[in-house]
């Protein structure tokens, strides 16, 4: 049976949100990597699990893993992006805040794109056109709405010009900043659950970023780089909201930064 490449993205997420679920709670092993990051014996399973749908359904594509880098034919125009548990550090101290991303790009569009949510149960996805939420088998279309005011705002990635905390300040009388490192905030965004997310650095071929930023564009929201520049472009970062006068009042907060 031929299934679309979204499909299989969606499926994907869904055996790899099965691992995270049933190891939760399970001891964890730590496997050091750079700096003071780590993965776990999940992060492992979750990105076989993933690995084996998308190279058993697509065996001449490329693949781009979080933890086991790149592999797959080198010459290929189709390349996927997989980060098999967004939210490792949470996931280790029995936090339930954490994701699964998969997407495909072929040359230089993501067609498809998929973030799972393991403890919800649900994914959202898209294949170009619009954005949905599936949840026990149904499609909902995701809608974008700013009237939360609640914006997301991540600490892991360097902002240009100022630290984060001068952010949080200048933002703090017209919304209500958090803090959650995990691309279930950028897809919340898309889902009307926040109102923006901001982040720092290059997300360029990023596996963190490319399913959810897909997501974010279909479902309509306005998605630029964080002085309101071509995403992917100098200076890096990211401003997703979800109407035009959120994104306004943001990139004039980080140029006031400057």
């Amino acid at each position: 049976m031929h299934h679309s490449d979204v499909e299989i993205a969606i499926h994907a997420t869904e055996l790899a949100s099965q691992v995270i679920r049933s190891s939760f709670h399970a001891p964890v092993t730590r496997y050091a990597k750079e700096g003071d990051d780590f993965a776990t014996q999940t992060d492992l399973a979750a990105e076989r699990a993933i690995l084996e749908v998308l190279t058993a359904a697509r065996p001449h594509d490329r693949f781009v893993a979080e933890e086991s880098g790149t592999t797959g034919s080198p010459g290929s125009d189709r390349t996927w992006f997989v980060d098999p548990l967004c939210g490792t550090r949470n996931f280790a101290v029995g936090t339930q805040l954490v994701a699964v991303n998969v997407a495909l790009r072929i040359g230089d569009t993501v067609r498809a794109a998929a973030v799972g949510a393991p403890f919800t149960g649900e994914v959202f996805w898209t294949s170009g056109e619009n954005a949905y939420r599936r949840h026990d088998g149904s499609d909902t279309v995701l809608r974008p709405d700013a009237g939360s005011r609640l914006i997301d705002i991540d600490l892991d990635n360097p902002l240009p010009w100022s630290r984060p905390t001068r952010l949080l300040d200048s933002v703090a009388a017209d919304f209500h900043p958090r803090v959650l490192s995990t691309s279930l905030a950028l897809v919340w965004v898309a889902a009307g659950r926040r109102a923006a997310y901001v982040t720092g650095g290059d997300l360029r071929d990023n596996v963190h970023f490319t399913s959810a930023v897909e997501i974010c564009r279909a479902a309509g929201c306005v998605v630029t780089g964080i002085a309101g520049q071509p995403l992917h472009s100098a200076p890096h970062g990211l401003i997703a909201a979800a109407d035009a006068d959120t994104h306004a009042r943001l990139v004039d907060a980080m140029l006031a930064l400057r």
